[in-house]
């Protein structure tokens, strides 16, 4: 089994998901078996139930391994066992409910041994307006921090608003203690089906097979990933428009209810709309709601009987 670790650092939501989505997307038109674990970095509560307002800490690193081994070997697709698993750890490096997590990986990296565990980082390049250049500190901050917890990157995916230039990606390679070709650079798209493309066109694929030792041809065919170029293309020629209104208890933070509205995009994808996604607070369709702030209350109701 191989493995793929996606950390995070300076900010959550940097987009760990859709690199750890991409590896796998890569990986599969290469026509390897894959899995994928999405840890949210929480232990003895159902994380899919509780409120997310909430953190837990938890303390055990032996079955944090014991778990990863035993769910990675689950088929997911014709009853066929992953080679690869993609694991994706949620949160930023440093958080206090994410450390016994990095622990467990630190000690499973030589469990598993060299040629079976990567880790690729996903750190924010930001572009303050002030300065008008991208900023790399955050980025070396990170992966100083990474490293200080025993693990090192093998790939640094670097996020950024704007493309940046070779001049930054070879400034966090110096500082950063990686190869050139091993810094990533992901800028915001037109939508994120275009993120595989461009790691692809980045050289993803070779450094993974170069580094997890995987047997992948040494040449692509030219139609290679032709029907994720042709969904990339679609998503961005859609123009009509479906109104739906989520109706939830924290609304306020949208990531809770992540699985829901990536399953209306894909679906209003499917279908060839464009998702207008409406967020309404539970509470404010009530009737107390009514006499304690109307102007919430009619809002509300206007939002709800305006989707369609």
């Amino acid at each position: 089994m191989k493995y793929i670790l996606v950390t995070g650092g300076v900010i959550s939501g940097v987009g760990k998901g859709v690199i750890a989505s991409s590896f796998g997307t890569l990986l599969n038109a290469c026509g390897i078996p894959i899995t994928s674990i999405k840890i949210d970095p929480y232990i003895n509560i159902d994380a899919g139930t509780f409120s997310p307002y909430e953190h837990v800490v938890p303390h055990i690193t032996d079955a944090i391994q014991e778990w990863v081994e035993r769910v990675a070997v689950t088929p997911v697709k014709d009853n066929v066992v992953p080679e690869v698993c993609i694991i994706e750890l949620g949160g930023t490096i440093g958080d206090i409910e994410g450390m016994p997590f990095v622990e467990a990986f630190r000690q499973f990296q030589f469990r598993v041994k060299k040629e079976n565990f990567c880790v690729a980082h996903t750190s924010l390049v930001p572009l303050p307006r002030a300065t008008g250049e991208p900023k790399t500190k955050p980025t070396q901050a990170s992966v100083r921090e990474l490293r200080g917890f025993g693990l090192s990157p093998d790939m640094i995916v670097c996020r950024s608003e704007n493309p940046i230039g070779d001049e930054v990606k070879d400034k966090i390679s110096n500082f950063c203690h990686v190869a050139p070709n091993q810094v990533i650079c992901i800028h915001d798209l037109s939508s994120i089906y275009h993120v595989p493309l461009l790691m692809e066109q980045a050289g993803v694929i070779d450094i993974l097979k170069e580094r997890l030792h995987l047997n992948l041809p040494a040449q692509r065919p030219a139609n290679f990933m032709q029907s994720w170029r042709d969904l990339a293309e679609r998503v961005d020629n859609v123009y009509k428009k479906v109104n739906i209104a989520l109706v939830g208890k924290y609304t306020r933070l949208q990531d809770a209810y992540a699985s829901v509205i990536k399953s209306l995009l894909h679906a209003s994808i499917a279908v060839g709309y464009k998702l207008n996604l409406t967020f309404i607070d539970s509470s404010n369709l009530e009737r107390v709601t009514k006499m304690e702030n109307p102007n919430h209350y009619y809002d509300a109701w206007h939002d709800l009987t305006n989707s369609q």
